[in-house]
């Protein structure tokens, strides 16, 4: 069987693009939530595998064993709505800086100083700039960072390295996508969401106001003045599910997301199901499938179930974050020297 060549992988990754771009464009909700159950779970698993291969790129084998203290920590505070919750923030700071020091420290006292000025220079930010702190570190970080800055980085990272037109290809094929979800009219095209998708919806209802309150800046919030307003989408919440900017915000979430699971899977040379342990692959596949019955048993249980895999696996990568951004910065200082 013939392997697919860089070039090959970078077209596929364009297709991939303009399909999530298209399906995220017609049922935005929909899409997302649909990804998220189905395919969210398996990423994770996969991912968090091939990490462990890894030593999740930190320069002792055990130091992965500090982030999952903190995946630990930070799920606790959140699920059981702790009245420390409000340090998330602080946590999720804390040990991104952590994870830096993991990536290109390999004295444990240089990790322990780093780390130690990270929670001060953390401290500091969180009490003086509390709310933008929050909404940096807490919500999106974890969640469109992840998954469209830190996958815009990976894709130019790679265009950089195969010097190939394909590669450059992807990455503007990626960027006119995702602008094309945020400022593209919505149009006529806006009608309410059945109660189960709202109802599904409703955890992730923060980052779509923390991004709408960004994106209002250039947008005019407009609403249809003939719509049927259902009576479960509340006063607060129809500029999330009624608005041409809630729907231009939720298509470029749905982009995101779709196209970051299926870029990971389209790396099979990545992830090598062939060369995966029995064993890590019965466990993930057991862990998946249970996953799916819970989404579909009840779509919140789903959320909260599975929100330590899906915080793990962000963490997780963090080392690996560091190490792509400093990759792309010698690598246009190449250039620039030649």
């Amino acid at each position: 069987m013939k392997l697919l060549t860089t070039a090959d992988i970078d077209r596929l990754n364009i297709g991939l693009m303009l399909l999530s771009a298209v399906a995220a464009f017609i049922f935005p909700f929909e899409l997302f939530l649909f990804v998220y159950a189905f395919l969210g779970p398996l990423h994770y698993l996969t991912e968090i595998n091939w990490l462990h291969k890894k030593h999740y790129f930190t320069t002792h084998k055990y130091d992965y064993a500090v982030i999952v203290f903190f995946v630990l920590l930070i799920s606790l505070l959140y699920l059981t709505h702790s009245t420390y919750r409000s340090y998330v923030s602080l946590l999720t700071f804390i040990i991104f800086g952590v994870c830096f020091a993991m990536a290109f420290f390999k004295e444990g006292k240089q990790k322990i100083i780093f780390a130690f000025c990270c929670g001060l220079v953390g401290i500091g930010l969180y009490y003086f700039f509390h709310k933008n702190f929050r909404i940096v570190f807490a919500t999106l970080l974890p969640t469109i960072v992840h998954v469209f800055i830190f996958t815009g980085l990976f894709i130019l990272l790679g265009a950089l390295k195969s010097k190939s037109w394909v590669g450059i290809a992807s990455v503007v094929v990626f960027t006119l996508c995702a602008i094309a979800t945020l400022f593209i009219p919505t149009g006529i095209f806006i009608e309410p969401v059945s109660q189960y998708i709202h109802d599904s919806h409703s955890s992730f209802k923060s980052l779509n106001r923390t991004l709408i309150g960004f994106l209002d800046i250039l947008h005019t919030n407009e609403i249809r003045n003939d719509l049927q307003i259902p009576t479960y989408i509340t006063e607060r919440e129809i500029p999330i599910y009624l608005s041409s900017t809630g729907i231009s915000i939720m298509r470029f979430v749905a982009f995101a997301y779709t196209y970051h699971y299926l870029n990971w899977f389209s790396k099979t040379s990545v992830i090598q199901w062939h060369n995966t342990k029995k064993v890590n692959l019965f466990l993930i596949l057991t862990i998946w499938i249970g996953s799916i019955f819970l989404y579909v048993y009840d779509y919140r249980t789903g959320l909260r179930w599975l929100y330590v895999l899906s915080l793990g696996h962000v963490l997780l990568e963090f080392p690996l974050n560091h190490r792509s951004i400093i990759d792309i910065k010698n690598q246009f200082t190449k250039k620039v020297s030649v």
